[in-house]
């Protein structure tokens, strides 16, 4: 019987996994239905843990700080259309990085803010400061899970995740230290556009690492 230990695995970081993911093919070998219904729920979950933060108005994810100060300033496009320009941008970032995409990637780029301007029209506004606080958490509880479920399904990282271990790769820094690097920077930027931080940015900074650790276990597609 062979074991699974024998074979490539998706991790945490949102690497391709070489058993499954893009290898110049649209339709990964293992368990391909599976990956992919896995990642379009993903993102369909990550796009209303994003409205439901936005809808909150206690504090954005650090990049959504970005994508609404860029969407505030402009007073043009939509927020989800911003996370799709900012997405583009970041890929451009990849090129002297020398990060390798997957299909996963070009689904994250071009559907992940559709999701989210869905739920930005559909999901209600909260007016109570504690249901705008509950709906926040379910934000975060929502992202994290679609982006562990993302990340399971092996198809390759996102624009930002791939940004984030294109960086470690060439700088010999830590996760850490590099995401906290680029997550800072995005909401600086963001704040001065008038994006929103509150206290639930810090929560969430907090609290999605290990709401995606706990998750992945159970949404990691095997190559059994």
């Amino acid at each position: 019987m062979t074991s699974e230990r024998t074979g490539p695995r998706p991790d945490p970081t949102g690497r391709v996994d070489p058993g499954g993911g893009w290898r110049g093919s649209l339709w990964p070998r293992h368990r391909p239905v599976r990956r992919y219904a896995q990642l379009f729920l993903g993102l369909a979950l990550q796009g209303q843990g994003t409205a439901l933060m936005v809808h909150a108005g206690v504090g954005n994810m650090p990049w959504d700080v970005l994508h609404e100060g860029l969407w505030l300033v402009t007073g043009t496009l939509t927020l989800g259309a911003w996370m799709t320009i900012a997405s583009l941008v970041v890929l451009l970032a990849w090129i002297p990085l020398r990060q390798r995409p997957g299909t996963g990637t070009f689904f994250n780029t071009f559907t992940a803010g559709i999701w989210a301007d869905l739920g930005l029209w559909l999901l209600p506004v909260p007016d109570d400061l504690w249901v705008r606080v509950a709906t926040a958490v379910l934000g975060i509880l929502a992202h994290g899970v679609g982006t562990a479920a993302y990340l399971g399904a092996g198809l390759g990282p996102g624009p930002r995740d791939g940004l984030m271990t294109g960086l470690v790769a060439r700088t010999g820094r830590s996760v850490r230290a590099v995401r906290t690097t680029i997550e800072v920077g995005a909401v600086g930027v963001g704040f001065i556009l008038g994006g929103t931080i509150g206290f639930m940015t810090l929560a969430y900074a907090l609290l999605v690492g290990q709401v995606i650790q706990s998750t992945l276990p159970a949404v990691r597609v095997s190559r059994l």
